[in-house]
């Protein structure tokens, strides 16, 4: 059930309609989504089609996913969906760290450009989600991956300082 929030902004109100974010739907969607599908996934898993079928369908209640499952699939697919997830939840944002990032001037200055283009894309998608002065789920969400990916790259940006302060 969406929760409606009103902003009043000048003469009219803009509602925000939220959504959060379902764990369940990544892990359906990472399963279903990667290379080969289910039965590939099965496979790497050592267990069957039809019962990593059965975790992953979010109205399937005899089967549950596991944090170990959902450990492993993102470890086969790469997909970090359900961890996005799992810290959008819970107010926090994943960083992917990079340790053998280089240390450099030009490397900064990379992570500070992706910081301002990101933010740019926030605005971006604000200001698109304003133009017909409501704001949908759909806009919402929008709105929501465009904060993730900024607040991502600013804590990829402070991780950079701290490790240039560390040398």
């Amino acid at each position: 059930m969406p929760k409606i929030i009103e902003f009043p902004i000048c003469n009219f109100s803009i509602f925000f309609e939220t959504y959060e974010m379902n764990i369940q739907d990544a892990f359906h969607k990472t399963v279903h989504e990667a290379p080969g599908g289910c039965e590939a996934i099965a496979v790497r898993l050592g267990m069957s089609a039809q019962i990593l079928r059965n975790k992953a369908n979010p109205n399937n209640m005899s089967n549950r996913v596991l944090l170990e499952d959902a450990d492993q699939v993102m470890g086969i697919t790469g997909d970090m969906r359900v961890l996005h997830a799992l810290a959008a939840n819970h107010s926090h944002v994943c960083v992917k760290v990079d340790p053998a990032a280089p240390v450099s001037d030009l490397g900064l200055l990379d992570l500070v450009v992706k910081v301002m283009t990101s933010n740019g894309d926030v605005g971006a998608e604000v200001s698109a989600a304003l133009m017909d002065g409501r704001i949908d789920a759909a806009e919402i969400e929008k709105v929501r991956e465009a904060v993730y990916r900024s607040n991502q790259a600013m804590h990829q940006l402070l991780d950079r300082l701290e490790q240039i302060a560390g040398k």
